[in-house]
């Protein structure tokens, strides 16, 4: 009875931190802005970079990952678990998933959200660390490539399961699907985004400076 609740309860705290609004909390504290209401309406890292800029764009980026990756580390609180085991890992997946849909649907401020991109890069690095850096490492050269953030993010996510499978021969079925999921999570997110690449009608990432003349001025970065 106590393992039931002790991993209700950090399953709920790991959707809590998921659910904080990163770009929202931003938009409203230092620039009286609602970015959900500009641009193409998402509550991410990406429209953060197009309405509020470069610096806001990091730091929500950055916070993003780490709470993802906070959310995942609940899981020390849990001394039933062996580290390195299916059960371990299942449960990793479950607090990085609630993680993700607490992005996705923060209960803080009208279950309107992200697409939760960076907060399950998070995820992903406290899982599966290597991996999540050689995924890094593609979006990078993607995006210097393309300037296209949602192609980059597909690219990325395409690779993973590739990663998990082939390269690093993982034998956990649940990380096995999970990396797949993720893939195919990844396309179902972004097909507005594929119609406009086809299109070419995709806005493309142009890294500028700070909104700092809408900002209070007892309030900036």
């Amino acid at each position: 009875m106590q393992i039931l609740l002790l991993s209700l309860l950090l399953s709920i705290c790991a959707y809590l931190l998921g659910s904080i609004p990163t770009s929202v909390w931003i938009g409203r504290w230092f620039y009286n802005t609602d970015i959900r209401e500009h641009g193409s309406g998402n509550a991410g890292t990406t429209n953060t970079f197009r309405i509020l800029g470069t610096t806001p764009g990091i730091i929500v980026f950055i916070v993003d990952i780490v709470k993802g990756w906070l959310a995942v580390s609940l899981i020390i609180f849990a001394h039933h678990y062996i580290p390195e085991t299916a059960k371990y890992v299942n449960f990793q997946l479950l607090l990085g998933g609630l993680a993700v849909f607490g992005h996705i649907f923060p209960i803080y401020v009208g279950f309107k959200g992200g697409k939760g991109v960076a907060t399950l890069l998070g995820v992903v690095l406290a899982i599966h660390p290597v991996s999540a850096l050689i995924c890094m490492g593609i979006f990078a050269i993607s995006l210097l490539i393309s300037k296209y953030v949602s192609l980059s993010s597909m690219i990325a996510g395409a690779i993973f399961p590739v990663l998990i499978i082939v390269i690093f021969k993982e034998t956990i079925v649940s990380l096995i699907i999970f990396s797949i999921i993720i893939s195919i999570l990844l396309i179902i997110t972004h097909q507005k985004n594929i119609v406009r690449l086809i299109a070419r009608e995709e806005n493309k990432v142009i890294l500028r400076k700070s909104r700092r003349n809408q900002m209070p001025k007892h309030r900036r970065f």
